[in-house]
């Protein structure tokens, strides 16, 4: 298996990472991944970020688990994902990325109480801060870089 990322002492990967085309891709590999070796810290695997992605494809996050176990490189997760599930275009993908790059929980009846509360202790303004942003913003909060 290649080296994994220990989510107890980095962040995973932006969101907005794109590998394929796909938004969500790279951190939820690099959360599978750290699961498998119990290093996942305040991160969870197939969350519903991870399970957005999912049912985009159509695919089961146990067979994606799988081929992590498998010791499956990005390429080879990004090729098996083209291969299972439903067949999407680059179009399509790219569509769909674009969307959840700019997804915002600001005004969700039932996340978006917690949405605003998160972004203004990050400094943010939940009104135009999109989920993307507010990840990467608490990916930063919780491991400084070091000046």
């Amino acid at each position: 298996m290649k080296n994994t990322i220990d989510l107890n002492k980095e962040a995973p990967r932006s969101p907005r990472h794109r590998l394929g085309g796909y938004s969500l891709m790279a951190r939820m590999i690099d959360k599978g991944q750290a699961s498998l070796e119990n290093k996942t810290g305040e991160y969870h695997y197939a969350c519903p970020l991870d399970q957005a992605l999912f049912g985009f494809k159509a695919v089961n996050a146990d067979d994606v688990l799988a081929q992590l176990r498998s010791g499956a490189t990005d390429e080879e997760v990004v090729a098996w994902f083209g291969s299972h599930g439903d067949t999407k275009t680059a179009e399509e993908v790219s569509s769909w990325s674009d969307q959840v790059d700019n997804w915002t929980m600001y005004g969700d009846p039932e996340k978006g109480e917690w949405f605003a509360g998160e972004c203004t202790r990050l400094g943010l303004d939940p009104a135009t801060t999109t989920l993307a942003e507010f990840l990467e913003a608490d990916d930063a909060a919780t491991f400084p870089v070091a000046a």
